[in-house]
């Protein structure tokens, strides 16, 4: 450049540039890994729908104790902070959902989760000094306010709210690479810990295989555990032993003597050395080999520790399917139509099986349960759950307190089902509480995971259906028995608008004794694959009878037991049910005759 002034401008715009960028201070803290969570809990459920998990303040109506950490201030200056968070059920009232931010002494000036929506809420502008800073979420209300993640900048420009944009920044800004840092290598990877994970672990290390089980709350049980309490029903068929390791006494649904079998299967599963439990570590990839799973990776819900699974067999126990899914494994969503099957009872018409198929599916359940206190207990209004309650009254939610919808996934919205009977509870109580003589009762527990009882099917080489059990058809290769009616649930406003949406009604099929074979517990596509739980290769109706607790776990121990074996033949699933099938059968027929 010939001209020294202008030589001089851009040397002057250029250091300006660099000053700017060498200045831009950014602080990016992932919720749930908040050191202090308080009274907040931490809620996993939709990482596949939000990106991450977040904190959420699950008071029944009470102010939580603040969730609290501590961050590093890279220098003194004036900061710009962003919340992602949501008002969940927006209208015309207050947001039921509000919380405050506070840095050190100072509360920031806008109020939290107000904006109807998942992004970033702009809280203020705040003077801090370098080093350490106490952040804290405060409450306002007891119902259910959430937060994801909060953003610290001294330039005012809000965040991207596009998931991919919010991928790389959590990247970034938390030092994690594109594959996890540390491999674990194990002889069989199971993913989800309710009755069928801890039944394959069980039946699977019994037999000398080295398993990991990965599951993404801090108890295990699934259904069963403490979080959600739903007893278990269902025989034992081969695997009573096993079973009574983990099963419930048959207390009422929503009980707290949850907690008592919880502890035992604990002990049970923790007594196994060749059994590694990961705890708080939810998977979220499956990596392919061709038409196999070469391993799988899991994050820590509150710390973001990525582990990457490798092993010769995976079960997939996730209820939702999560691993053949993202193995890209066959499956099925949804009301096959009667044709298919030819599975219609006529006393119930297209309640039971459709003429055309459709994306209904057995729906999920939030239990709760209220006491009756010595004091007086106040509740609060709650205008923004009468929408859903109406008039109804209620002082309990067991099993039937269900959402089954056609306009809304089981999988995709699965946080707007929850909330939907948050919104259900809570309005349901509150006209309960405005009776003559209801002054000292107390809403007790509200459980904030669902229930969930039909999502994804994966595809295996036999689809089970209801004419199995309803022809009482039996398979060289039946390695789960039952007896249980089938029981298929519509909502009760189908018949009568009326009712509430989130209610249900149950048809019983009175049940010949039935089998489930072997083929329906490994996937049809993905060589290396099997499946137990309600996941497992079935039609929607085939699923009424064998999808309760203790059937499901018969599923675990037989695909632990298979894996056994595949590994002593160096063969697939497939390859054992046609090449080792009588050796198979007679370890299965063992494990009964061992505890007898």
């Amino acid at each position: 450049m010939k001209n020294p002034r202008k030589l001089l401008e851009w040397t002057l715009l250029l250091t300006a540039i660099l000053i700017l960028t060498g200045c831009h201070k950014e602080i990016f803290v992932e919720c749930e890994s908040f050191e202090q969570k308080g009274g907040w809990v931490l809620d996993p459920q939709f990482v596949e729908q939000m990106g991450s998990p977040y904190l959420m303040a699950h008071g029944m109506g009470e102010p939580v104790e603040n969730a609290s950490t501590t961050i590093q201030i890279p220098s003194n200056g004036s900061y710009h902070v962003w919340a992602r968070t949501t008002d969940w059920a927006p209208g015309p009232w207050e947001s039921p959902g509000k919380f405050n931010i506070w840095l050190g002494e100072e509360k920031l000036p806008e109020t939290m989760g107000q904006n109807p929506w998942w992004g970033w809420n702009y809280a203020g502008k705040i003077k801090l000094d370098r080093g350490p800073a106490l952040v804290q979420l405060a409450d306002l209300t007891g119902f259910n306010g959430r937060c994801d993640a909060l953003y610290f900048s001294n330039r005012y420009r809000t965040p991207t709210n596009q998931q991919e944009y919010l991928r790389d920044m959590r990247l970034r800004f938390l030092n994690q690479g594109e594959t996890p840092r540390e491999l674990l290598n194990f002889d069989l990877v199971v993913v989800g810990g309710g009755l069928a994970g801890c039944a394959a672990s069980i039946a699977a290390a019994e037999q000398g295989l080295k398993v990991a089980l990965i599951h993404d709350r801090p108890v295990l049980g699934g259904n069963a555990s403490s979080e959600i309490r739903v007893h278990t029903l269902g025989i034992y068929g081969y695997f009573e032993r096993i079973l009574r390791m983990l099963d419930t006494e048959h207390y009422p649904n929503g009980s707290p003597l949850a907690l008592e079998d919880e502890s035992k299967r604990h002990q049970h599963m923790e007594s196994y050395s060749n059994i590694s439990l990961f705890l708080n570590y939810r998977a979220f990839q499956a990596n392919k080999d061709e038409q196999r799973i070469a391993s799988v990776d899991a994050r820590h819900t509150s710390s973001g520790e990525q582990i990457r699974f490798s092993a010769p067999y995976f079960v997939d126990c996730t209820g939702d399917g999560w691993i053949g899914y993202w193995a890209g494994a066959e499956y099925n969503y949804g009301r096959e139509p009667d044709s298919l099957y030819g599975e219609a009872w006529e006393e119930y018409g297209e309640l039971w099986s459709p003429g055309k198929e459709d994306q209904q599916v057995l729906g999920a359940s939030v239990l709760w349960r209220t006491m009756l206190a010595d004091s007086v207990c106040e509740f609060p209004e709650v205008p923004w759950a009468m929408e859903v309650a109406g008039n109804y009254a209620a002082s309990k939610g067991t099993w039937n307190w269900e959402m089954i919808s056609d306009r809304w996934h089981q999988v995709n919205h699965a946080e707007q089902i929850r909330d939907h009977m948050f919104k259900a509870i809570y309005g349901s109580f509150y006209n309960e509480k405005q009776k003559e003589n209801k002054e000292h009762l107390k809403l007790e527990w509200v459980s904030y995971l669902l229930g969930k009882r039909e999502s994804r099917r994966l595809v295996g080489d036999y689809i089970y259906t209801f004419n199995d059990m309803r022809e009482s058809r039996t398979f060289p290769d039946a390695v789960v028995h039952e007896i249980r009616e089938v029981d298929v649930h519509y909502s009760q406003n189908k018949l009568d608008e009326s009712k509430p949406d989130f209610l249900t009604e149950a048809m019983f099929y009175p049940a010949e004794p039935y089998q489930i074979p072997y083929r329906s517990l490994y996937s049809r596509n993905i060589s290396n694959l099997f499946m137990a739980g309600r996941c497992f290769s079935c039609s929607h109706v085939g699923l009424g009878g064998p999808r309760v607790m203790r059937t499901t776990g018969q599923m675990g121990a037989a695909v632990g037991y298979a894996a056994s074996l595949c590994s002593t033949h160096q063969c697939s699933p497939r390859e054992l049910y046609e090449e080792h099938l009588s050796e198979y059968m007679e370890l299965i027929k063992q494990s009964s005759t061992d505890y007898n």
